[in-house]
């Protein structure tokens, strides 16, 4: 029996469709207004719907999904690599309708409109984080051209630049409303962060999740609420190591017949989400320095910056916690850094949730 597979290329105002019936042929080919895309989607029948996980795909997703469709997200870095010749929007949508064809290719969960809220959150305070660092360092970096050198760390460089302007005459004057309007807006935007951060703080209480992720070891409020919105769920990893694969803290493999060489991680996956495992990371490893009775994961911590150093123990614990987050998400239990099961021998490749909690203490 023929199943029909629709790509569409998103795009904002144009959309090329392609519809095919069988594998390797495209039957129907449309390009279609905003406006038309809906209406020509809600006369086809049932059908699996192709698009590539770029800006709106979720958005239209759940638009297609009441219609009776399937709708596939592929990762567009994968889709990529199927596109014959020139880029147009014809080849692209013959991409998707190859790319769809491969198994291997895992098709990106569809969001719900509270994960996109959270993540959006998210993105406006990493905005302005990199905003406020920017202007700090702006702020700073005058001051010394006139011998005038703030001491380092974001809590200390509007109340000293606020002093320098109220007592110092080596600022110039010409310079003087500008820095005081500088300091403003940090603390402007050191506002809105602290907003975000509070309704982060009240989403938390409200969703179980976030409250359970909360209780490994490195993971936060914004660590806890970043996994909830990006991963979604993480039952869709059968083992905690495709958990950590997929957020890129696997060593990348470069490997030909009896050779195995294992490099650096390959930083797959949202880049976000690993850097706030990998600061976590750091937290956990201050923690267990000062740990006077260090629980099994700390004292392994510890071993492993004392035999490959800091950056790499931080990031080997990032991994670590990753499989954790999975460990504890998946059986809905909170983590117990004394809990360890009895293993028994397993016969399946995979491993089992009693050894990703083992391995993990």
């Amino acid at each position: 029996m023929e199943h029909t597979t629709i790509a569409v290329d998103l795009a904002k105002s144009m959309f090329q469709v392609a519809v095919s019936r069988k594998a390797g042929r495209v039957d129907v080919e449309r390009r279609l207004s905003r406006e038309r895309f809906l209406e020509y989607l809600a006369k086809q029948p049932p059908a699996t719907v192709l698009l590539e996980a770029c800006g709106s795909a979720h958005y239209w997703a759940r638009r297609l999904q009441p219609f009776g469709h399937t709708v596939r997200l592929l990762p567009a870095h994968d889709v990529h690599r199927y596109v014959r010749r020139n880029k147009t929007d014809r080849t692209d949508t013959k991409g998707l309708l190859e790319a769809g064809r491969n198994d291997e290719i895992h098709a990106v969960p569809v969001k719900t409109v509270d994960q996109q809220a959270i993540a959006s959150r998210h993105r406006l305070r990493s905005t302005w984080l990199a905003t406020r660092t920017a202007r700090l360092n702006t702020v700073r970096g005058l001051l010394r051209e006139f011998g005038l050198v703030i001491p380092v760390g974001a809590q200390h460089v509007v109340p000293h630049v606020r002093a320098r302007l109220a007592e110092s005459s080596d600022v110039p004057d010409l310079m003087r409303p500008s820095l005081a309007s500088a300091c403003d807006e940090i603390e402007g935007i050191e506002h809105h962060m602290r907003a975000v951060e509070r309704q982060l703080t009240t989403l938390a209480r409200d969703r179980d999740d976030v409250t359970l992720l909360q209780t490994v070891p490195g993971v936060g409020l914004l660590t806890a609420t970043a996994l909830v919105a990006l991963v979604g769920d993480a039952q869709r990893f059968p083992t905690s190591r495709e958990c950590a694969s997929f957020l890129g803290l696997t060593p990348r493999e470069d490997s030909s017949a009896l050779r195995r060489r294992l490099g650096a991680i390959s930083k797959q996956g949202d880049v976000y989400v690993r850097m706030l495992l990998i600061h976590g990371a750091r937290s956990v490893l201050l923690r267990a320095k000062h740990a006077g009775v260090p629980t099994p994961f700390q004292a392994w911590a510890r071993a492993t910056q004392q035999r490959r150093g800091h950056n790499v123990a931080a990031v080997a614990v990032a991994n670590k916690m990753a499989r954790l987050v999975w460990a504890v998400w998946t059986h809905q239990r909170p983590y117990d850094a004394d809990y360890r099961p009895t293993v028994t021998r397993q016969t399946s490749m995979a491993s089992s949730p009693q050894q990703d909690c083992t391995e993990l203490n």
